[in-house]
């Protein structure tokens, strides 16, 4: 009995003295992914009027949900006087690009294009370039009006001098014609609207005609008789 137990004891610590054998984790390997990027306007009118800002949003994302943090994303620009795809901004990439906020002139479009980013290390996943749809930002006439009585009393930017402003009236539900007036040197114009009944609001719009560069405008306004 003795023996046996010394027999048994000495096994165990035969087991006990085993070298441990070290494990090694998977190696890291590089993915190939495809990316997509996106441009939204962030918030705000479009068209927007001549002189306000535009707010942009973006992201770079990658083909297995993550965002895209290697690389850059380039904003570019497309107006009616230079018609060419001209760099703006260039920002990091990311799941939220940081886009500066834009004060645009006339008429625009904007995309965004990623670099795309090539591995360096197994560590690290491999990005493929895209850009996004394009996004046309229309920016209109700007009218300051005011309305002492019954008249209207406008000034536009950017320049208009000389050029035609129509009247709208409306009619029923639709609105038709009701005069032409012509701005002066200073982008101005004046015109007197008539009444209706005693509190009868009767509605008018004024018309600004746009052009490749400058979205038409439509600016309404009523008169009413106390």
């Amino acid at each position: 009995m003795r023996f046996t137990r010394l027999i048994a004891g000495l096994t165990t610590a035969g087991l006990l003295g085993l070298a441990p054998v070290a494990l090694s984790a998977p190696a890291e390997a590089t993915d190939n992914l495809t990316t997509t990027t996106t441009l939204e306007l962030a918030y705000g009118d479009n068209p927007v009027e001549y002189g306000g800002d535009v707010v942009l949003q973006g992201a770079v994302v990658a083909s297995d949900g993550s965002s895209a943090y290697e690389g850059t994303a380039t904003l570019y620009q497309y107006t009616p006087s230079n018609p060419t795809w001209t760099p703006v901004a260039t920002v990091d990439a990311s799941g939220y690009l940081s886009l500066p906020d834009l004060k645009p002139t006339s008429n625009v479009a904007y995309k965004v294009v990623y670099s795309g980013y090539t591995a360096t290390s197994t560590y690290e996943d491999t990005y493929a370039p895209s850009e996004s749809a394009v996004l046309n930002i229309g920016v209109t006439y700007k009218l300051r009006a005011k309305t002492p009585g019954t008249s209207i009393v406008g000034k536009i930017k950017p320049s208009y001098k000389n050029k035609k402003v129509v009247i709208e009236r409306k009619v029923g539900k639709r609105y038709k014609k009701y005069r032409t007036v012509k701005t002066n040197k200073k982008s101005a114009f004046r015109v007197k609207l008539p009444t209706g009944r005693r509190g009868q609001k009767v509605y008018f719009r004024v018309i600004i005609k746009g052009t490749s560069k400058i979205t038409t405008l439509s600016a309404g306004f009523y008169t009413i008789r106390y």
